[in-house]
């Protein structure tokens, strides 16, 4: 096959589910509803995150915030997946392909640093609950955040620009579900080595390092909440990031598999498996988690929509 650089390809065809033949139109349905709850239940709790003075508190400023990245995170892959579920011409520009892989990696890697800041956010609270109140005060809750960003937004920018260097084959058939660097590499004319190897020490710097971050501070805490003397104590005091912990091994358990790796790919079939996990699964089953294991926050989604007299939900400055 001869070469070809970005500038002579039309663009590149997402071969998606490509065995889902006569379910096609059921597999369209399913992700339809779990895309709109999705959408639907993490913009409910950013919401009354930011209307119910009760949950103006860290922990669930945190939250709020990763309700609306998940927002934003699943914008990126599953209405171009659902397009291609209802259409033969599944194609998609080399700059569409690059720009989405840039913002699903960018929004993928702000929400390991924003995990990481909710485990030091618990941390703090269980270990050291005496000075929470002075350590964890606004200014550094707003300083976390914005970090969180700016390092997740930086971080794919060198992966994104060593693929887009890259010469192309005549063959445009990315074998993925959306556009991501290891089936991208599997399509170029020239040895990718060391984009494998870029892809592999940014990944394991964001994903390994955050995770062993936020397994520490479990460590941490899991020690505090055994010296408690009375069960109903060390259950209270894990309940407050029981659901933050879940998450976290869902997602990281996923994406580890998946991104740090000194090979292109594994299966066409796990990869399209831990894909679906981390890119639908995981931001369905966050508005899930976080409600149903915090009382505090169902009551105030209950406060909040079903608020006598129909009153409007007060805003604050």
């Amino acid at each position: 096959m001869e070469p070809h650089n970005h500038s002579s390809l039309s663009g590149f065809v997402l071969l998606g589910f490509p065995s889902v033949g006569h379910v096609r139109g059921w597999l369209f349905v399913l992700l339809l509803l779990a895309y709109l709850f999705t959408i639907g239940g993490n913009t409910l709790i950013f919401l009354v995150v930011r209307l119910d003075p009760a949950l103006h508190k860290p922990m669930y400023h945190f939250i709020s915030l990763l309700s609306f990245l998940e927002v934003w995170y699943t914008a990126t892959t599953i209405p171009k997946m659902l397009a291609n579920l209802l259409s033969e011409e599944k194609t998609i520009s080399f700059a569409g392909c690059l720009l989405q892989t840039y913002f699903f990696h960018s929004l993928g890697a702000s929400e390991c640093y924003l995990l990481t800041a909710m485990a030091y956010d618990r941390y703090l609270a269980i270990c050291r609950p005496l000075h929470y109140p002075a350590i964890m005060t606004s200014t550094l809750c707003a300083k976390m955040i914005a970090g969180c960003w700016t390092c997740g937004f930086l971080c794919p920018i060198s992966e994104v620009i060593l693929v887009s260097q890259l010469p192309f084959c005549n063959y445009n058939e990315i074998q993925h579900i959306f556009c991501d660097f290891p089936p991208l590499l599997s399509l170029a004319c020239q040895d990718t080595s060391t984009n494998v190897l870029v892809d592999f020490g940014v990944n394991a710097f964001i994903i390994l390092l955050t995770f062993l971050f936020i397994m520490g501070s479990y460590g941490r805490i899991l020690g505090a909440v055994l010296k408690i003397r009375t069960a109903a104590g060390r259950k209270k005091a894990f309940s407050t990031c029981a659901s933050h912990l879940l998450v976290v091994l869902i997602f990281f358990g996923s994406i580890i598999f998946m991104y740090v790796r000194l090979r292109k790919s594994y299966s066409l079939t796990l990869d399209r498996t831990l894909a679906v996990v981390y890119s639908v699964i995981t931001p369905l089953a966050n508005p899930i988690i976080y409600s149903l294991r915090n009382r505090e926050l169902l009551k105030a989604i209950e406060r909040t929509i079903f608020r006598k007299g129909g009153k409007a939900c007060p805003t604050h400055h």
